[in-house]
């Protein structure tokens, strides 16, 4: 079983090269598309132009400082959910980062797993879930142990296919573009290609109950307890 993980797809912006790579590693690891930017000016380009389902922004950056970065999303709209790092001695920086529309904040030096624990929570937040368990009919997803049960036996999922449920399973009875799935299971330098999720959904609809998985012609897919293909 690889490592806990959303098939969502972040970005950190960390100017501390080694702290940035760790940040990134360590997301990554857990199951995530991660993008990264080492200054405040890329990280607010990407920020704005990409679908980004959460953001780690470090509040001293150089070219534009954390906090102008966040202010801009806000103003602009984007309303995707940001952790901000500060320094531990910088209480004033805390406060400024949740009134400019920071969602939480961890103070440095922190450990990593406390990172993943709230950028869990900002998620399940987002998307209207109070625990790390979803459960859509005879299926059940743990998001902290990447595992999925189907009628309590434990099925194996590729990383892929956990990225595409999972999302499905987040947004369920919504349906979901093919586009949307890309932009939000592959990094932004990954050789993306839409027809692969025809490949996955397939894969997945012989280890879970099949008709849970409805195509609608001409817009996506749509996670539902049942139905037939429309």
């Amino acid at each position: 079983m690889f490592a806990e993980g959303n098939p969502v797809r972040l970005l950190v912006v960390e100017d501390d090269p080694d702290l940035n790579r760790q940040l990134v590693e360590a997301l990554g690891e857990a199951g995530y598309a991660v993008d990264s930017a080492k200054d405040g000016e890329e990280g607010h380009y990407l920020g704005d132009t990409e679908p980004y389902d959460a953001v780690i922004l470090d509040l001293g950056l150089p070219e534009m400082d954390g906090l102008s970065v966040l202010e801009k999303w806000r103003r602009d709209e984007r309303s995707m959910p940001v952790l901000i790092l500060t320094a531990r001695d910088r209480w004033s920086d805390k406060v400024s980062g949740m009134d400019a529309g920071a969602d939480d904040y961890v103070a440095k030096p922190f450990h990593m797993e406390e990172v993943l624990a709230r950028v869990r929570a900002l998620l399940r937040r987002s998307a209207g879930h109070s625990k790390n368990e979803i459960e859509c009919g005879p299926i059940r997803l743990d998001t902290k142990m990447a595992r999925l049960t189907v009628d309590g036996a434990t099925v194996k999922l590729t990383s892929h296919e956990y990225r595409l449920l999972s999302y499905l399973m987040h947004h369920e009875g919504r349906v979901v573009s093919r586009t949307e799935l890309v932009e939000h299971m592959y990094e932004q330098d990954f050789d993306r290609d839409s027809n692969t999720i025809e490949v996955f959904v397939g894969r997945l609809r012989k280890k879970i109950p099949g008709d849970m998985i409805r195509t609608v012609r001409g817009l996506g897919y749509c996670l539902s307890h049942g139905g037939d293909e429309a």
